[in-house]
């Protein structure tokens, strides 16, 4: 695996940043924009990136019902890249 320590530290300083607003969140169009803002952010990412995180799943981290746990699996894994 050759993913680079910059792919890894972006994906996480901006997943953790919307992380913490999303998890303390009570507004749902505000969750709703924070879902929208990192599906679209991990379909541009680096893909290597990507299927690790997402260990095989599909839509990992597109689905609404999903993303929570979604979250909280790519916020450990590449906290233990960093």
């Amino acid at each position: 695996m050759s993913i680079s320590a910059d792919s890894v530290a972006s994906a996480y300083a901006f997943f953790h940043q919307k992380w913490r607003i999303y998890d303390h969140s009570t507004i749902p169009t505000q969750r709703d924009d924070i879902e929208y803002a990192i599906s679209s952010y991990a379909s541009s990412m680096d893909r290597q990136l990507y299927d690790f995180l997402s260990e095989g799943h599909p839509d990992f981290l597109m689905t609404h019902t999903r993303f929570r746990n979604d979250m909280k699996s790519a916020l450990d894994s590449l906290q233990k890249l960093l």
